[in-house]
């Protein structure tokens, strides 16, 4: 992830949060100090470690963390992955955000592990696609890769991807990447979304880099592939479910382009456990 990009994010979501001050933990704990531990409450893959240290670094840089694991890591439940040290207030101020976003990207790391093990197809890579939550692609598209995906077009500038609309606007596949090609220049590959035989055909006359089968069954995608150059990349999409994924192995195709790894993911599930002392010992919390 890139840091400038990610302390901007965090600080936005911490303005959102806090507010003019957290209300609460300012009330109670004045200036007390304490230590935090983040704890897994089921078993994945671990995605966005370094938001625990920037996100409480922005917070007070004098609040001491420390990790006992690292990003693409598996945790077992019960596992504590960080301890985090200072002042309670800020300890608190930056929970809830840190832990939403850690569950979020851990989530989408352990259904993107999940997904390679269904596959369980080496020769074939797993990617995501640009079904994300506004305003967190960077960290859903650095969860896929932790989770062992790649990822697919960041943004519409990344690459053309050339669909029935555009299709249908110049008649033809190939006036479409004729048109692409000499407005984006040579460093930009196109890709071609097909679904049938002949527009395949149409595809590979018209050079495409990459072609699309879009919506066909693993017998079509294999088909397909097999009658593609090896000179050009072959992705199948569209339709393709945890439960089905079994079905595309050994079909040949270079890419499987999944949008459920970031529309559909579940949070993992982390906690947050707090230790302070006071006047009668040390209190042990369950945040």
């Amino acid at each position: 992830m890139e840091r400038l990009q990610l302390k901007r994010m965090l600080t936005h979501f911490f303005q959102e949060d806090i507010g003019f001050g957290d209300v609460s933990a300012e009330a109670i704990f004045e200036d007390k100090k304490g230590t935090a531990y983040i704890m897994a409450k089921q078993s994945g893959v671990l995605a966005g470690s370094q938001v625990i240290e920037t996100g409480y670094h922005l917070l007070n840089e004098h609040i001491h963390t420390q990790l006992f694991f690292h990003d693409g890591e598996w945790l077992t439940k019960g596992d504590v992955l960080a301890k985090i040290s200072g002042p309670i207030n800020d300890l608190l101020k930056g929970e809830r955000v840190i832990l939403n976003v850690l569950q979020r990207m851990s989530g989408i790391a352990t259904l993107t592990h999940e997904a390679i093990q269904r596959l369980d197809d080496p020769a074939i890579t797993i990617c995501d696609t640009r079904k994300t939550t506004p305003g967190l692609r960077m960290l859903e598209k650095y969860a896929v890769k932790v989770g062992g995906g790649k990822n697919h077009r960041f943004g519409l500038s990344d690459g053309v991807m050339i669909k029935d609309n555009h299709i249908a606007a110049c008649g033809s596949i190939r006036e479409a990447v004729e048109k692409a090609r000499t407005y984006a220049g040579h460093m930009v590959k196109i890709e071609v979304e097909i679904e049938t035989e002949t527009q395949l055909k149409e595809a590979i006359e018209a050079k495409a880099d990459v072609i699309m089968f879009d919506n066909c069954s693993p017998d079509q995608v294999k088909r397909f592939k097999q009658m593609t150059p090896e000179t050009i990349l072959t992705e199948a999409s569209g339709g393709i479910t945890l439960d089905t994924l079994p079905n595309y192995r050994h079909t040949g195709v270079d890419l499987i382009s999944l949008g459920f790894l970031t529309h559909s993911a579940s949070s993992f599930d982390f906690s947050m456990n707090m230790e302070f002392s006071h006047k009668g010992g040390t209190t042990h919390v369950h945040a």
